[in-house]
């Protein structure tokens, strides 16, 4: 069984250099192989393989165009990778997955140094408190104790390091023994995602809206003061430039840099603050060890087409707590189960099944006509999903 570990790591300048300069090694590749496909694409109608490529950049295009050597002074896994990755671009593209690949932008794209061992025999050593990359040596990690240290039970495959708002990252992937599944109950859970509360279960838990916290809004408050700053070095720079000030228009580059990072921290802090909140509640409602649960299959692309709910439900990280909720069932061996979206989940009377078409979004009590039932919206909501006798299994 393969599972993956990400914490922070702590490098020495050193190492940051050569980090940043694999990153920018691997984005120049990865670009470079975008247009060197698109132009053969053009000329010759037929498609470059990252293979095919990788022996004209090493055999014929560095050795005719020596002022491009510096592409071999990085890790040669790292710069195959990132040749890889921009092929399955393309074959997503082509296998009508996805569009057209884009360009890495420098400081805005992810982009990642990858790093292997080379053999089934051969180790990378990993301790409480450090890891051993190769190329890299020895990294401290910030989080003591996270990534497993036995060589014997937990061997480390591959892994990525990767650079975000200034802070550095290493993700391993760990081949492990299967770990024996917990025995669960007979009961589900249903759960009805919203904004008002971010989850409301079956079982009479909720969960309320990270994002209306004192904290959320500190940082919210904070963000929009740094981006207006932002904004007002910006217009200062075309002034300059506009008068021929080389100098200053230096000096405000860099302060722009400055003030860039200081909004990618506060960007980060706030997606950190989300991720922690959906994996705790996760957690919780995995933890209860329920034989199923059911979640109504959202339409989040076009519920994000309503600009007065689009910024709500963006930071309520729907997606990621699908995605994240189905690997940790997959895990622990709960069935989960998604119910069609056009599934009248909250319009229906739990106790009666009665169908209540006027039903408002600003009705946060339903109150069935037929038999008086009263309950809160998003709990009946959950009572329905949960009983639900159509769905799919993810």
């Amino acid at each position: 069984m393969l599972k993956s570990y990400k914490t922070e790591i702590a490098p020495t300048l050193k190492q940051k250099e050569m980090i940043n300069r694999a990153i920018g090694v691997c984005r120049f590749v990865y670009n470079f192989y975008l247009a060197h496909s698109k132009e053969i694409y053009e000329t010759e109608q037929r498609f470059v393989s990252g293979y095919e490529f990788s022996i004209w950049l090493n055999r014929e295009f560095i050795p005719q165009n020596p002022e491009f050597s510096w592409i071999k002074e990085v890790s040669s896994k790292s710069v195959k990778q990132s040749i890889m990755n921009a092929q399955r671009a393309f074959q997503n593209f082509f296998r009508h997955k996805a569009g057209f690949p884009n360009y890495k932008k420098k400081w805005i794209s992810d982009i990642k140094m990858y790093f292997v061992r080379t053999d089934a025999k051969t180790i990378i050593p990993c301790e409480r408190h450090r890891i051993k990359i190769p190329t890299l040596g020895w990294i401290r990690v910030k989080e003591k104790g996270y990534i497993p240290t036995n060589a014997k039970t937990h061997s480390i495959r591959s892994g990525t390091v990767s650079r975000k708002a200034g802070r550095y990252y290493v993700s391993v992937l760990v081949e492990e023994a299967e770990s024996q599944k917990p025995v669960l109950h007979d009961w589900g859970i249903g759960i009805d995602l919203g904004i008002k509360d971010f989850a409301v279960c079956s079982d009479g838990r909720s969960f309320k809206n990270r994002n209306k916290s004192v904290c959320i809004r500190k940082l919210e408050k904070s963000l929009k003061r740094q981006m207006r700053k932002l904004s007002r070095k910006y217009e200062s720079l075309k002034k300059l430039f506009n008068k021929s000030n080389n100098l200053k228009g230096e000096a405000t580059r860099q302060n722009i840099q400055k003030q860039k990072l200081k909004v990618q921290r506060l960007h980060h802090r706030l997606d950190c603050i989300r991720t922690d909140y959906i994996n705790q509640v996760i957690s919780r409602l995995v933890k209860t060890k329920p034989a199923w649960i059911t979640l109504e299959d959202l339409n989040i692309s076009g519920m994000m087409k309503n600009r007065h709910l689009a910024k709500a439900i963006a930071q309520q990280k729907f997606f990621a707590f699908r995605t994240k909720l189905q690997a940790k069932c997959k895990a622990y061996g709960i069935e989960l189960r998604f119910v069609d979206r056009f599934y009248p989940s909250s319009k229906t009377c739990h106790n009666c099944g009665c169908m209540k078409s006027d039903l408002k979004l600003s009705d946060r009590i339903y109150i069935c006509s037929a038999c008086g039932y009263t309950a809160n919206r998003d709990f009946n909501a959950s009572l329905n999903l949960r009983d639900c006798q159509t769905y799919q299994i993810a």
